[in-house]
């Protein structure tokens, strides 16, 4: 969002006078004025093992004299122990490209206690750099000198923002507690704000208030009064961010507050652009010369891929062949942008460019050999879930290409990825919302993005026991959708040892003799494993053996043991698992305690346990069936989600007895 005008001088002439019934002032201490008994201090009050923690964080939200937006932040933060000293380290992320963003008067101080005197060193600036991390993002970064375990650090700056809608997020919660946040907006009247919490919790305090100040529109015989709106939003302990199993991203999780600007009425002479919906958004892409322009550019040597693309018979038929195409020729330097930073010219040239760049080259080679395809900006997981009530450009982080095949089926190709297919969307951006921009008829929706297909894992069994107490046999294991591109992935990446090291479970007790792998380059086609192992039967004796009957279950041990959850549980995608065993019994032996068939079922009945067992003939059959039909729980159903967890791998741990005789 650019500001398009502000032709009129606006000059600042009084200060703000209060003339509501509450007085909004900052809890926060002055820059450079330290309480001896914070450097004294050993522990976090609310959070025992806290290795560092936040003394207080300040943000002051305003309008300059040029009405930008500024925020003057100011933070303190103690260091407890050791481990905390990598908080010394410090860096502030900007859009400082063509000075959107711009980061001034930084000021930093560590003060440590010495002989029981304070003693107080200033940040050298020239330990202060900037990271040109593209050609939009920048950062600041800096360390503080001699930190130690007792140590306090504290900086402040200004950022200011060259737009009159975009006050940037305030984070209340952070990855260590914080013992008081505040932040304080002061908004001109013209300017209707919508407020929304992400990971809601109460405000310690929440005050607002109005004041009002003079200004000037082009002289000073033309003061008016303006009137502004002054809010308070204070948090204390507020416990540090953990990372839970299955949480969709820490972003979604974390207690911070947003601000969209929904109404805009200014005086006369004054105008400004603003992306109040989403078919605005879309329009700015459309036209943006690091997105929409870059959609026609013409690629070296593409006439070859188009040629061999419009020669094959089906859209099918060509999405896999230049998806093929583009993935392996590609390189993706690990970057994440809804923008492109080189352009999909060069990037093509270099065969490497960030997501966008990658799949732009994807949609422009599609569209060009005529298949009906579009550009669409999503949010990978890690980024966060896309608020279809806020119209924030910066809500993504990825483009992909988006093929509507009829009212029910689609394709959502991303070529970042080596081991993508494209007949699954991505699992990192399954269940939030996305931007598809059709620039040629000027269609710009929201789309939901989702997949009911399960992610699948069929392990099929046959094995026999030993009277010496030992298993072996083989296993075939096939791998669908979601659960081939993992195990696919894990095997490239990992090599062949540790990703047999992950399908036995680490069990020492079981080896792998060997392994072959089948369908590996076949996207259509489930990743199969061929095993043969042998499972040492520890804990028998001379008159039991004891055995679990499904040594590759598939499954990780329980992720839901603890009693409390703070954040939701986003699993990503549904999955199916199917376990069949069939073991022959050693001679001279019987069973003595055997599972009994049995169900499991949530309260919902989304997710449901079936254990089916059957002896004949000294055989034994064991057949697991698990499905889940769903996958987002908020955490309030968490108590019904860990019950049904613990009952459920108690099903999947329950051993044989065999007794001999």
């Amino acid at each position: 969002m650019k500001r398009t005008l502000m032709p009129l001088a606006v000059l600042l002439l009084s200060t703000a006078l209060s003339f509501g019934q509450q007085k909004i002032e900052s809890h926060t201490p002055a820059f450079g004025k330290i309480d001896k008994a914070d450097l004294e201090m050993k522990t976090c009050d609310f959070e025992k093992d806290a290795n560092a923690m936040v003394l207080f964080s300040k943000g002051d939200v305003y309008y300059d004299e040029s009405f930008n937006i500024v925020v003057e932040y100011h933070k303190r933060i103690k260091i407890l122990t050791d481990a905390g000293k990598k908080q010394g380290d410090i860096r502030i992320e900007y859009y400082g490209g063509n000075r959107y963003e711009y980061i001034t008067n930084l000021q930093a101080e560590i003060f440590n206690l010495n002989n029981d005197k304070v003693e107080v060193t200033k940040l050298d600036k020239k330990q202060v750099y900037t990271e040109n991390v593209d050609k939009n993002l920048m950062a600041m970064i800096f360390s503080f000198p001699n930190v130690k375990a007792g140590s306090v650090i504290e900086y402040k700056y200004r950022r200011t923002v060259n737009s009159l809608s975009s006050i940037p997020d305030w984070a209340f919660q952070e990855t260590i507690p914080v013992k008081h946040s505040e932040l304080i907006t002061t908004i001109p009247e013209w300017f209707i704000f919508r407020t929304q919490q992400r990971n809601y919790a109460p405000f310690t305090q929440h005050l607002t208030s109005k004041v009002t100040r003079s200004i000037t529109t082009g002289s000073a015989t033309n003061a008016v009064m303006l009137n502004e709106d002054k809010e308070l939003y204070v948090m204390d302990d507020v416990p540090s961010m953990i990372k839970e199993p299955y949480m969709s991203s820490e972003v979604d999780n974390t207690r911070t507050i947003y601000f969209q600007l929904v109404h805009f009425q200014p005086p006369a002479g004054f105008t400004q652009s603003f992306s109040d919906t989403w078919a605005k958004v879309g329009s700015i892409l459309a036209d943006h010369e690091d997105f929409g322009s870059q959609l026609r550019r013409k690629l070296a040597g593409e006439e070859e891929l188009i040629t061999k693309a419009k020669a094959l018979k089906t859209d099918g038929q060509k999405i896999a062949y230049l998806f093929g195409e583009v993935k392996n020729a590609m390189k993706w330097n690990g970057i994440d942008r809804w923008y492109t930073n080189d352009g999909t010219v060069k990037a093509w040239e270099k065969k490497t460019g960030n997501s966008t760049e990658v799949n732009l080259i994807l949609y422009h080679l599609l569209k060009q050999s005529g298949v009906r395809s579009y550009p669409m900006l999503v949010s990978t997981r890690s980024h966060g879930k896309v608020n279809p009530a806020f119209s924030f450009l910066y809500q993504f982080n990825r483009a992909v290409v988006y093929v509507p095949v009829d009212s029910t089926k689609y394709y959502v190709l991303d070529a970042t990825n080596k081991y993508n297919s494209h007949l699954d969307i991505p699992d990192e951006v399954l269940n939030s919302h996305a931007l598809w921009v059709d620039k040629d008829n000027k269609r710009y929706d929201l789309k939901f993005v989702d997949n009911e297909v399960p992610e699948r894992y069929v392990a099929y069994i046959n094995a026999e026991i030993s009277a010496d107490s030992r298993m072996s046999g083989t296993a075939q294991i096939s791998n669908f959708n979601y659960g081939r591109l993992a195990g696919l992935t894990n095997f490239k990446t990992n090599g062949e040892k540790k990703y047999t090291d992950q399908l036995r479970g680490n069990n020492n007790s079981l080896t792998i003799t060997s392994l072959k792998m089948d369908n590996i380059d076949v996207d259509s086609l489930p990743l199969n494993h061929n095993i043969n192992f042998k499972l040492e039967l520890t804990g028998s004796d001379n008159n039991y053996i004891y055995f679990n009957p499904i040594p590759f279950s598939g499954m990780s041990s329980n992720p839901f043991i603890t009693e409390n959850r703070v954040s939701n549980i986003d699993l990503g995608h549904c999955n199916t698992y199917s376990l069949t065993t069939v073991i022959k019994l050693p001679a001279g032996y019987h069973t003595d305690a055997l599972p009994k068939s049995l169900s499991l079922m949530m309260p919902d009945k989304s997710i449901s346990c079936n254990r089916t067992v059957a002896q004949e003939d000294g055989t034994l059959l064991i057949r697991y069936q698990i499905n889940n039909k769903k996958n987002f729980y908020p955490k309030e159903d968490y108590p019904y989600l860990r019950e049904f967890y613990k009952k459920m791998h108690e099903m999947l741990n329950e051993q044989v007895v065999l007794k001999k005789g």
